[in-house]
């Protein structure tokens, strides 16, 4: 069914809703709408899809006057962009449901490789509270997740784990070989000291990825506390953990500078299992507390995605944007200063501002209206996963894209396809969106009360009407956009610009 635009009042300003607790000219956290902590990322297909632990589990059971304790999450939250900038949330992975053994699922690290059946197989390690590891496997990123084995992959029990009073909080990679590598470990060993606390591990992983290929080995982390991590650049294997909140310079032996406390350390070897061969490089992410945030416990993944290294972390960003008490954390993003033929990392801190976008996002295509950088009052609609549509919760709802770019981008993507800077003749004539429910959608510039580049007016309360307007302002450049709905219980599938080349945008 087609609706046709209705002419109408614009929304009022004074309605459109100031309930976003994410600063409209930052890019972190990454969801301005769910707590979600420890990152781990993989790409398939071009996007990158981003994991977490679901704090928002232990929010919504807890509630925001209470601390976070972490015992009720059972479930990771999934996240894809492809442009670092906007993203789309596809829903939990329901752990407990999954694999029903486990106590509670933390922390996971996610690695994929293709197979012979021609297939990417997706392997999700993951915290069994401070007492193991478990695994859960798919073939696609966000849903098909099973539990292999039944059981965990490490536990206390663990044949050869010996010493290790937390053996959680894995990492895992697959280096040049094609082998696979899980590191993990936490606490103080019964033979440890306060500067070695003799607690991290790493092993090989068996060919099929779930079982263990020989010996687990000690990694010499100084003054290990938790949150390791396993990297693999030019040929050499990088292991990351968090250091505890002790005075470091007690005794710091290394030839690097000492590290604060609760900070992310990495080391370095190309012989993984030989403890002697590991370096202690140095840090390279400070805690959040050291760059403008409240000080919390610091858990980082280093990835890199179309030509840029990354590092994804936590800050308790958006639990203060909600004004609510409690450690409830949320994901941010910046990048990364690798010098990959060194395998050097550069000292990284935690900004509101994030990443900048790879290249800019195309208005001239069909797009999930729960793409997205920023909400007020919005929520999803989950029932396709892959592609999930948002609800408004309220009068004034609204969400927004960033870096929407009808002509060119600032780092010379073309959003347009024309190749050049100016103007494109007649890109802008139409709107289009896949709606359901009774209100009206205002899509707006560069701000929740901007400029009105189209507007709206449908009725399609019993199912999704695909809606028209021919009444879109002709613009260039690259800006912005804000999706403003007038009503509750609006839906919203996809949208985008239809171009005419008859007729030339303003600039």
């Amino acid at each position: 069914m087609a609706v046709k635009t209705a002419d109408g009042l614009l929304i009022s300003p004074d309605k459109i809703s100031t309930n976003n607790y994410k600063d409209t000219g930052c890019n972190n956290p990454v969801s301005s709408d769910f707590f979600c902590a420890d990152p781990t990322a993989v790409e398939y297909k071009g996007r990158l899809y981003l994991y977490g632990t679901n704090d928002h589990e232990q929010f919504a059971g807890a509630g925001a006057d209470v601390d976070n304790t972490y015992e009720r999450i059972k479930s990771m939250l999934v996240f894809s962009t492809e442009d670092m900038v906007n993203w789309v949330y596809h829903g939990e992975i329901n752990i407990g449901r999954i694999a029903p053994w486990i106590m509670n699922s933390w922390a996971p690290s996610v690695v994929s490789r293709v197979e012979d059946d021609g297939l990417t197989h997706f392997y999700m390690y993951f915290s069994n509270n401070g007492i193991g590891v478990g695994v859960i496997t798919s073939t696609d990123p966000v849903t098909g997740w099973t539990d292999p084995l039944g059981k965990p992959l490490i536990s206390e029990t663990t044949a050869g784990l010996k010493d290790c009073p937390n053996p959680f909080d894995p990492g895992a990679v697959i280096d040049g070989n094609g082998v696979g590598w899980l590191s993990f470990g936490a606490g103080k060993a019964a033979s440890g000291s306060d500067h070695m606390p003799g607690s991290a591990r790493i092993v090989k992983l068996g060919d099929d990825m779930l079982s263990l290929d020989g010996d687990i080995s000690v990694i010499p982390a100084p003054y290990n506390f938790e949150a390791s991590e396993l990297n693999y650049i030019n040929g050499t294997y990088i292991y990351t953990y968090c250091s505890d909140w002790n005075d470091h310079s007690k005794k710091w032996e290394y030839d690097c500078d000492v590290p604060a406390g609760c900070g992310m350390v990495y080391m370095t070897t190309k012989t993984p299992l030989d403890p002697d061969s590991w370096e202690v490089k140095g840090e390279c992410f400070v805690n959040p507390g050291l760059s403008g945030f409240e000080y919390s416990n610091n858990h980082t993944h280093l990835h890199k995605y179309r030509g840029k290294w990354y590092m994804f972390y936590h800050t308790l960003a958006l639990k203060h944007g909600m004004g609510i008490k409690g450690g409830y954390r949320s994901m941010g993003v910046d990048e990364a200063e690798v010098d990959e033929e060194s395998v050097a990392i550069g000292k990284g801190a935690a900004t509101r501002e994030g990443v900048r976008a790879v290249g800019s996002f195309s208005p001239f295509r069909a797009n999930l209206a729960a793409e997205l950088n920023g909400t007020a009052d919005l929520g999803y609609d989950l029932t396709d996963p892959h592609a999930p549509s948002v609800i408004s919760k309220g009068e004034g709802a609204w969400f927004s894209v960033r870096g929407v770019g009808f002509t060119d981008s600032e780092d010379g993507g073309d959003a347009a396809g024309t190749g050049g800077n100016e103007p494109v003749l007649g890109r802008t004539v139409g709107f289009h969106a896949s709606v359901r429910g009774t209100g009206r959608i205002e899509v707006r510039l560069d701000e929740p009360t901007g400029e009105v580049l189209t507007s709206i007016d449908f009725s399609s309360p019993n199912g999704y009407a695909d809606i028209h307007s021919d009444k879109a302002t002709a613009i260039g450049g690259v800006h912005d956009l804000y999706f403003v709905f007038s009503d509750k219980d609006i839906e919203m599938k996809s949208w985008e610009f239809i171009a005419d080349e008859a007729i030339l945008p303003r600039p």
